[in-house]
């Protein structure tokens, strides 16, 4: 299967386009399914992709490689968890990363999210939900697949809502949704007609509400308490 990999990302690397486009890596112990995410992500934009087919192997390419935009990942790896891995690309730079599992039960989904994953799509869902999901998450949104959404909004193992979301006021609520787009605090302001300072005030608050101030996990704190979607 190398030959095969290597055919895939040397023609991706001499499109016409190879000025453009986003860089990334893909990494599944299946064959098939990562042949598959390549082509995908190239008809999304991709313009160089690389494979790993276990954590070990990942590890590798994205040292000789340096961080790439976006990493689609498998939890479950023949060599270890996923989850490792996820929270080793994010602190090591790797802007977009997406879980694209089996895996839906809530200890999964939300430790993905505490990770630093900003997407986390499901194994056999429609390819367009796996489109609408890359899409999102590079244009600096976070996305969950809609079918874990019940799973998002129950948390691990029933427990009770995230605390300090109920603090949340209904225009909090309003700004979080679309920093879950990706929207840039000027583009909520336009949005919401609100002056950027005061976005930045309302992101503060927040901030404060949750114990975060990172974007992605203040999105993922909504998410799994059911406050958006």
């Amino acid at each position: 299967m190398t030959a095969g990999i290597e055919h895939v990302d040397a023609r991706m690397t001499a499109a016409p386009a190879a000025n453009h486009g986003f860089t990334a890596m893909v990494v599944d112990p299946h064959p098939v399914v990562r042949q598959s995410l390549v082509a995908r992500l190239a008809t999304l934009g991709a313009r160089q992709v690389v494979e790993a087919a276990s954590a070990a192997e990942a590890r590798t390419r994205a040292r000789l490689a340096g961080p790439r935009e976006l990493c689609v990942l498998d939890l479950a790896l023949p060599d270890g968890s996923g989850l490792d891995l996820l929270a080793e690309l994010r602190a090591n730079g790797w802007r977009h990363l997406v879980v694209l599992t089996a895996n839906d039960d809530a200890f999964s989904v939300r430790a993905a999210f505490v990770a630093g994953a900003d997407g986390y799509l499901l194994k056999g869902t429609a390819g367009r939900s796996v489109d609408a999901g890359v899409r999102r998450v590079l244009g600096g949104g976070v996305y969950a697949d809609p079918s874990v959404a019940r799973v998002l909004k129950a948390g691990i193992r029933g427990g009770s809502l995230d605390s300090g979301v109920t603090d949340l006021s209904l225009r909090e609520v309003e700004v979080l949704r679309l920093v879950a787009e990706g929207q840039s605090n000027k583009e909520i302001g336009d949005d919401l007609q609100l002056s950027a300072l005061t976005v930045k005030s309302h992101l503060a608050r927040i901030a404060r509400k949750l114990g975060t101030g990172d974007r992605a996990e203040m999105v993922a704190v909504a998410m799994r308490a059911g406050v958006i979607t």
